[in-house]
């Protein structure tokens, strides 16, 4: 009995260490886009692992009912990085863009719940192809690395020069992380994030670059509803949030396929399991917005920490959710982890990321890299990938609702390949 409590324990404590690293991250780095203060990035970590917590929680019990971690969208990312830096260009104040952001999350959890509870996504589900999944998930992972090196480098905000020291410490968390995750043995292997993240801190520790926790916190505090202001909407937000929504069901459509495939607990309907979670989804994105947080998606890397620790079990993942949702409403623990240096948080999302490029590759070769399929591909690629060397002035003459759609690679590429499948037949 003693060693079925300790085994469950362990399978608990190691799903909480899995939804913390994939929480962390993002807040930092929104944080350093929009010059947050650390207790605007302290209380934005709060309610983030509040959401994550709970959208992980009701997903599993109620959504797709798989144990997929939830957590920030790194395509939302791409959201806020483009919208940020467009801000700052046009003299806009960072409240405004994201009180637009929140609208944004809301127009798309709309969509998503309509699409869910309705079954219409089954009548979409013939658009996202494995070529189509691929490559959405191959430019959002090439998108992001420059904006992951940019942090890991100490170029944020008004930093316009690198500090080769936080660089340095940056890289070897990348290393450490990367090297855990192939070379590691049992448990090393399994806490390859976090021990990377330890060893990075540690350093910076070493190096007096840590910062310092508020002197005082209360025991207790609940999370501020619409945190950066009232929701705001506009024409080419509507259009945006719109199209994106597509990219957000393909994300839904590759967490439960990858899952389904390490951890087959169930052999109900796959159109039943996607309908319910993409209307939880719809549901976690209205919580979002809520709570003034980036969009939280399942995460299609939970294929992967299952094949890698062999825990499938539902129940621990419940409770390891609850304990994440719990602890959010601890100020001193948040503030704790909110003193997490941006280029360490930067470096292990970046070698999270070299998971992500490998399910690319596998949802690609799931058919036949023939003439056709690969011209999609180069096409798509070359153009998502290109926009991002434009400078920021090439969509300025454009009408705004079309600025926040052509300079954003990601959804770009990702109606390139839905187009290009749908009307060149074989």
């Amino acid at each position: 009995m003693n060693k079925k409590y300790f085994d469950t324990s362990l399978s608990i404590l190691q799903w909480f260490v899995f939804l913390l690293a994939n929480a962390i991250a993002l807040p930092i780095i929104i944080g350093g886009i929009f010059h947050f203060s650390i207790e605007d990035i302290s209380t934005l970590m709060q309610r983030t692992f509040l959401v994550v917590g709970v959208s992980s929680f009701i997903q599993a019990w109620l959504g797709h009912r798989y144990p997929i971690a939830d957590g920030p969208a790194g395509s939302w990312v791409s959201i806020f990085v483009v919208l940020g830096q467009a801000a700052m260009h046009h003299g806009q104040s960072s409240k405004d863009v994201l009180q637009l952001l929140e609208g944004g999350l809301i127009i798309a959890g709309i969509l998503l719940f309509v699409l869910g509870i309705t079954g219409l996504v089954n009548r979409i589900l013939c658009l996202f192809t494995p070529l189509v999944t691929g490559a959405f998930l191959l430019i959002l992972a090439l998108q992001l690395s420059g904006v992951l090196l940019k942090g890991m480098m100490g170029l944020q905000g008004a930093v316009t020069h690198p500090d080769y020291t936080t660089a340095t410490i940056a890289f070897i968390v990348f290393a450490t992380i990367s090297l855990f995750s192939i070379k590691g043995k049992g448990w090393m292997k399994s806490y390859a994030v976090l021990l990377g993240i330890s060893c990075g801190w540690l350093l910076y520790a070493v190096l007096g670059k840590t910062s310092h926790m508020p002197s005082h916190t209360p025991l207790v505090k609940l999370p501020e509803i619409f945190a950066w202001g009232t929701p705001r909407f506009d024409i080419g937000m509507t259009l945006t949030a719109t199209l994106f929504t597509f990219l957000l069901v393909a994300n839904t459509i590759a967490a439960i396929s990858a899952v389904k495939q390490v951890a087959p607990l169930s052999k109900e309907n796959e159109k039943k399991t996607l309908n319910r979670g993409v209307w939880m989804g719809g549901i976690s994105h209205v919580i979002s917005s809520l709570f003034s947080t980036i969009g939280i998606v399942p995460l299609p890397a939970s294929a992967g920490f299952i094949r890698l620790t062999r825990q499938n079990k539902v129940k621990s993942f419940l409770i390891a959710s609850l304990i994440l949702a719990g602890i959010s409403l601890i100020p001193s623990i948040v503030s704790f982890m909110s003193l997490l240096p941006g280029p360490i948080a930067n470096a292990a999302l970046l070698a999270t990321f070299v998971q992500v490029i490998g399910i690319s590759f596998q949802s690609i070769l799931r058919e036949e890299l023939n003439q056709r399929r690969l011209t999609i591909l180069g096409i798509a690629l070359l153009i998502s990938l290109g926009i991002m060397f434009l400078p920021e002035s090439a969509f300025s003459g454009i009408p705004s609702s079309l600025q926040y759609i052509l300079s954003n690679g990601l959804l770009v590429g990702t109606m390139i390949v839905i187009l290009l499948e749908q009307c060149w037949k074989e």
